[in-house]
């Protein structure tokens, strides 16, 4: 390419020949890391069956400690952690040389990154992790090295090669790097038994978090604005009852309260298509009986399920013993981020 293209002066316009070796160089780096991810099944062991078993007995928390892009993994490593049931947080080596090191208690347990085993910062925190008794995990690609050596129970993450064509940049060490710390963290989720009602806890407010606390309740329509007419009511007090609602359908109830049926916009339209006199036509000869409903206490996303299994966009919420308690339609779950 030219040095004009390079300064990025002009938009670059590349030959068809230029184009083919850019995608060619991209599909060998994903080839080259994904053979490198690859290769660390085999160590899934009984060292690995270690590390878990330190971090689980740990009833402090787990200290990621690493430097540059082994920084950057350690970083996404402890809240991976965090975020799936085990304790952690991520501790810069070199701030820890400047005080940072008293966030570690001899209740802890260190994971550190470093591919070289060598790196500066860490080894010279050994010496005091040590004097703490706090267990050491390491994850390096020298089984030879300094901190493998020193380290409780080491993770061997070697890859025959980086995908970096100068073999310089960090690529496929960092990539290996994460899987086995996501190897880690998901092992130790199903040791915990860790469920994803537990991982919606830790995300209250992300999308997740609300489709997997929310339920029907948080959400429903009740008392004063829960749409409902009795049997026998004329169909245009009916249609004033859901216009004054704003739900698009409305309960029917028998003189004891007991739900019998339900009338929607749909069933609306359908009577308008037979020609009925909404002036002359009682509710009970337009509602849908045995309506589909919901249990209080479900979940938001069951009722997003149960809607688009049968095709409807309202529901009526109801207690153990089947008595009407609210109602919702999909566009309350929608406002509430569960859909």
């Amino acid at each position: 390419m030219t040095e004009r293209r390079r300064l990025g002066t002009t938009p670059a316009v590349l030959s068809p020949s230029e184009a083919e070796q850019i995608a060619r160089l991209g599909r060998a780096v994903i080839e080259t890391e994904a053979e490198a991810v690859a290769a660390l099944a085999a160590r899934i062991d009984s060292v690995f069956v270690r590390a878990c078993a330190q971090m689980l007995a740990c009833d402090g928390r787990i200290v990621v400690l690493g430097m540059g892009k082994s920084g950057h993994i350690g970083g996404k490593i402890a809240a991976t952690l965090a975020s799936t049931g085990t304790p952690a947080f991520f501790v810069h080596p070199g701030e820890a040389s400047h005080g940072d090191l008293g966030m570690i208690t001899p209740r802890d347990v260190v994971l550190a990154i470093s591919y070289s085993g060598e790196t500066q910062e860490l080894l010279t925190l050994l010496p005091i992790l040590k004097r703490l008794g706090v267990p050491l995990i390491a994850m390096t690609g020298r089984c030879e090295s300094t901190l493998a050596r020193a380290a409780d129970i080491h993770l061997d993450i070697s890859v025959a090669t980086e995908a970096c064509p100068l073999g310089l940049a960090p690529t496929s060490s960092t990539t290996a790097a994460l899987a086995m710390g996501d190897a880690l963290a998901i092992a130790l989720l199903e040791s915990r038994g860790f469920t994803a009602e537990d991982f919606a806890r830790s995300h209250p407010g992300g999308q997740l978090g609300r489709r997997l606390l929310l339920h029907v309740d948080d959400i429903m329509h009740r008392d004063e604005r829960l749409p409902r007419v009795e049997l026998g009511t004329p169909l245009l007090k009916a249609l004033e009852e859901m216009s004054r609602k704003g739900l698009g359908m409305t309960a029917v109830l028998d003189q004891g309260g007991a739900l019998v049926g339900i009338f929607t916009d749909g069933d609306l339209r359908r009577a308008l298509d037979r020609g009925i006199d909404v002036h002359h036509t009682s509710i009970d000869t337009v509602m849908t009986r045995q309506c589909t409903t919901i249990q209080s206490g479900a979940l938001a996303v069951e009722a997003v399920q149960l809607m688009e299994s049968r095709a409807i966009n309202g529901l009526l919420v109801v207690d153990a013993e089947g008595r009407l308690i609210g109602a919702l339609n999909m566009h309350d779950l929608l406002r509430a981020g569960v859909v």
